[in-house]
């Protein structure tokens, strides 16, 4: 085999597992880009944009997913590498762009599997633009491993599937979750600081007047002996970043501005945590569901508490109309978005370990509740997260092999 043509396989490898793998996580968790889009929009004073926001998430990832495949199993093979050039050399500007301006600091091309600066995907285009050149130069050598027809079905087939997951992560909870707040996370344990962690770096400035000028030190050099100078002002410049906890900003505050985090997290018994972002956008029939929930926590012995961002003109109005039978407690919008992909979603947890985890359509019946709590183990939903991955990468393993190998050869080009 040709020197060129093994680089062209290992290019078009790297490439098709890249974009698949970034298409895929993306996709599992379309509201996660979304976030990430809307973000970037009001950043960039783009607000106007952001209804969009939720079809440029799904667009993205599936442009993605599909632009691996192509390139993996050489289905039309030429419009896929013009696809990737194409597609890499936009998002190559528009990463150098954002690492210039920084607007948001996680870029999301791999949604929550992998956290990357903007500077980081940045090099990591650059080191994938070789690739992508060296298959649009050597492109006509290589042909379609299958007929036009029969590629452009199977694309289909691969769309139609990829489009179906990104559905039902849109109504439901993502197939896997990525994000520090997954089943059977103690939350506590993500809190800490481990032992010997390296901690945030900052440098100092010191402002002092004398004569009417100020003048800037440092903590090295600043006048503290000279009475005549006057201190006037200080900034902390960060220079290096330490260790960052997974779950840093996880703060539940009550009506009266007391933090009663610690409490949640100790309790003993089960604790049901309704997540409701923003209250004027929540699910109406989930409100008045979480009502009766809270009512059937305070007969059966358990804790319930309602988070949510929302100001109290909005917590004002739903006590208004919907007259709940739980309070209301503060909680930051971001983390109430991280937590769960649903407004309201429900968890439930017991000594700070996140048991289980719905979304608003797929909340249990109160009466199954008696049959769900003891028998609900962490294990079981980890254990499916992880056989809906296995299930994922044997799926592809097999669709690869069958293709290249028990395919009539009448279906391949000649």
């Amino acid at each position: 085999m040709k020197t060129e043509n093994i680089l062209s396989l290992i290019s078009r490898l790297i490439l098709g597992i890249v974009f698949i793998f970034s298409g895929f996580v993306k996709g599992v968790d379309p509201m996660g880009s979304t976030y990430k889009f809307t973000d970037y929009f009001n950043a960039v004073n783009l607000g106007f944009l952001e209804p969009f926001a939720l079809v440029l998430a799904i667009t993205l990832a599936a442009v993605e997913f599909i632009i691996g495949v192509s390139l993996l199993f050489r289905f039309r093979y030429h419009l896929a590498v013009w696809a990737v050039l194409v597609f890499m050399s936009f998002f190559t500007i528009i990463t150098f762009i954002l690492a210039l301006t920084n607007p948001v600091s996680d870029c999301g091309c791999f949604g929550d599997a992998i956290i990357m600066t903007n500077w980081q995907t940045f090099f990591k285009n650059l080191i994938l633009i070789p690739f992508v050149l060296h298959i649009f130069w050597f492109r006509a050598l290589h042909q379609d491993s299958f007929k036009p027809l029969f590629s452009w079905l199977a694309l289909m087939v691969f769309i139609l599937v990829f489009l179906g997951i990104e559905f039902h992560a849109c109504r439901h909870l993502p197939l896997l979750d990525f994000r520090p707040y997954s089943v059977g996370t103690y939350i506590p344990a993500k809190m800490s600081m481990p032992e010997g962690a390296l901690q945030d770096e900052f440098k100092t400035f010191l402002y002092y007047e004398k004569n009417g000028t100020v003048e800037e030190f440092t903590e090295d050099n600043f006048p503290w002996e000279d009475t005549t100078w006057t201190y006037m002002d200080s900034k902390h410049i960060l220079v290096k970043k330490g260790y960052e906890p997974p779950i840093h900003d996880f703060t539940i505050v009550d009506e009266t501005n007391t933090d009663i985090t610690s409490t949640l997290l100790s309790d003993e018994g089960y604790s049901f945590l309704l997540v409701a972002a923003h209250l004027g956008d929540a699910d109406t029939y989930a409100m008045n569901y979480a009502s009766r929930l809270a009512a059937w926590c305070g007969q059966a012995g358990h804790s319930f508490y309602c988070t949510t961002a929302s100001g109290e003109q909005e917590i004002e109005k739903i006590r208004q109309t919907l007259d709940p039978a739980f309070g209301f407690h503060t909680t930051d919008e971001i983390t109430l978005k991280t937590i769960v992909r649903a407004n309201p979603g429900l968890l439930l947890l017991r000594e700070g370990t996140i048991l289980a985890k719905w979304h608003y359509r797929d909340f249990p019946e109160l009466e199954d509740f008696d049959d769900i709590l003891p028998f609900l183990m962490t294990a079981n939903r980890i254990a499916s997260e992880n056989r809906v991955l296995r299930f994922f990468i044997v799926l592809f393993l097999l669709i690869s092999v069958g293709l290249h190998l028990f395919l009539p050869s009448g279906n391949r080009d000649k």
